[in-house]
Order: structure tokens, then C-alpha cells, then sequence
């Protein structure tokens, strides 16, 4: 294994430079820095590593050796159940959570992560052996390359279209448009839903992004970005100032009520389209042969 060593140890390097390259903290602020980021760079170290000694371990028939993979594909499994936990916790604190199905959706990508950093140690490693330690760096790089790409998933402003919508109220009866959002009674809280709400309506490209908006995970994973990125002004205790997501049952559309830090109906408009489409949400019945005629 000795003449196989700057080959595992090249591996470990892009393997790890990979998972930092897909180790992002924005607005959501997790995982958080610094703790978080030595955790995670930590375990994809590990991943390089493991992933790194597979090939060389194969070539000289150290069959027992490449058994550590499984090994760590339960490790990377408890990555998920980890990270579960922990948002889950951070739940319980949130004015406006994240909600069940977009902590599954995050956690199952710090598991994925692990196994993308595999991927690229398992190119690196595999290339150099084969060839030499400059095309293996190369194709390391192309596979983080690719990894990125693996990385990407859709957005909201991929199956839906935002515009604003006209806030106001019929009666008690708070609506955007034509849609009622909620019941508000004192007129002072009336008064100031006017002056600093703001209302959008989503509107639904097709009949997939309807059956992916109608999920009430993806429903709250908008509330939940568009509080953290233009902020929300509201406070335990005032339920009139909840944002809230509400859907007209004949077309599909959703109307969106927030009252924000600062009302710039642009930027809400932004937060929803940078919005993702979460996995467990998004649904294609235009795939299937009934949902196409259901849908003439």
C-alpha cells in the first residue's frame, strides 16, 4: 500500500476540499460556524478518506479493508438523524418554524453531502491510479464540478409565478385579492395590517407546481424563508400578526400575507422564488396518463 500513499493522500485532499465547497451557511445560519463546520468538515474528511483507501485496497487485495464502507454508510445514515434531531429542537423556539418536511430535507442533504464527497475521492483516486497524480487532480476537480451540479434542485420561481396582490379587508374578513386569509376584529390591528401588510398571489405554472404548492410542508417552508429573509414582525401572543399562506380551492392559486420588518414588495417577491421546491412535496401528476387528462 506504501507506493499507492500520494494517491490516497490526493484523494483525501479533493475529497475534503469538496465537502468545504459544498459547505454553505446562509441566511438559514445552519450549520453554524464555527461548530457546526468543524463537525461536518470533520466527517468529510472521513468520507475522503474512507473513500480513498477503497481502490488501492482492491488493487492489492485487501478485500477487508473495503468492508469499512459499509460501515460508513450507517455513520452517514446517523448524519441524518442527527441533524433531524437537532432542528427539530430548534423548532420548538421558532416563531415561524421551518416545519417537518423541510428539516427531512435538510437532513437527508448533509447525508447526501458524505456520499458526494465519496464520489469525488472514489474519481480521484481511481484516475490517478490508471494514469498519474495530475490527471487525478484534474478529474477531482471536474467531479466537484459535478457535484455542484448534482447539488442543484428547483426553486419556486421554477414551477410558479409571484405578483402582488391587492390587501384589504371585507368586512372583518382579511383577504389578498379575492382570497380570505384570516378573521381580524379590532380595527386598530385592522389599521395596521393596511399601513404594513403586504400581500402576493402565487400563481401556479402548471398543474404539478398546483399539486406541489397544495403540500402544507412547502406551504410553510415560503413562510418560513421569506420571514428569515425580510423578517416578520411577529410576536407571541398576537395571532394577527402571523403570516399565513391561504389557497384558492377553484384555481390553486396562494395568497400570502405577511407583515414585514420592511415592506419592499420586491424583495418578499425574491424570497419566494429562492424558495426550494422540497423533495417530499413536489409531485407530477402530468406524468402519469389520468393526471394529463384530468388536467384538459
Amino acid at each position: 500500500m506504501e507506493k499507492y500513499s500520494q494517491i490516497i493522500i490526493l484523494g483525501i485532499a479533493i475529497g475534503t476540499l469538496a465537502r468545504i465547497f459544498m459547505l454553505r451557511n446562509d441566511y438559514r445560519s445552519y450549520p453554524s460556524y464555527p461548530h457546526g463546520y468543524v463537525t461536518h468538515i470533520s466527517l468529510g474528511v472521513i468520507a475522503a478518506a474512507l473513500a480513498s483507501i477503497a481502490l488501492p485496497a482492491i488493487m492489492e487485495k485487501e478485500f477487508t479493508a473495503v468492508t469499512f464502507l459499509t460501515i460508513a454508510a450507517q455513520q452517514f445514515r446517523d448524519i441524518r438523524n442527527m441533524e433531524r434531531e437537532t432542528l427539530s429542537k430548534l423548532e420548538e423556539r421558532s416563531l415561524v418554524p421551518r416545519g417537518h418536511d423541510y428539516i427531512e430535507g435538510i437532513a437527508k442533504t448533509f447525508e447526501a453531502r458524505n456520499y458526494l464527497v465519496m464520489f469525488v475521492s472514489l474519481v480521484t483516486t481511481g484516475v490517478a491510479v490508471f494514469t498519474d497524480l495530475w490527471l487525478g487532480a484534474l478529474s477531482g476537480l471536474l467531479a466537484i464540478v459535478i457535484s455542484g451540479l448534482l447539488m442543484r434542485g428547483k426553486f419556486v420561481r421554477d414551477i410558479a409565478i409571484v405578483k402582488p396582490g391587492n390587501l384589504h379587508f371585507n368586512n372583518s374578513l382579511l383577504m389578498v385579492d379575492n382570497i380570505v386569509i384570516m378573521n381580524v376584529g379590532l380595527k386598530s390591528s385592522q389599521e395596521k395590517i393596511l399601513k404594513e401588510g403586504v400581500g402576493v398571489i402565487i400563481h401556479p405554472k402548471d398543474d404539478d407546481a398546483r399539486a406541489t404548492l397544495n403540500n402544507m410542508g412547502q406551504r410553510q417552508a415560503i413562510l418560513h424563508d421569506v420571514s428569515a429573509l425580510v423578517g416578520s414582525k411577529l410576536e407571541i401572543g398576537e395571532p394577527d400578526w402571523t403570516p399565513l399562506l391561504r389557497k384558492d380551492i377553484d384555481t390553486g392559486k396562494l395568497a400570502l400575507f405577511i407583515i414585514p420588518n420592511e415592506k419592499d414588495i420586491n424583495c418578499i417577491i425574491e424570497a419566494i422564488y429562492r424558495t426550494p421546491v422540497l423533495e417530499s412535496a413536489e409531485q407530477k401528476p402530468l406524468s402519469s396518463e389520468i393526471g394529463r387528462k384530468a388536467s384538459d
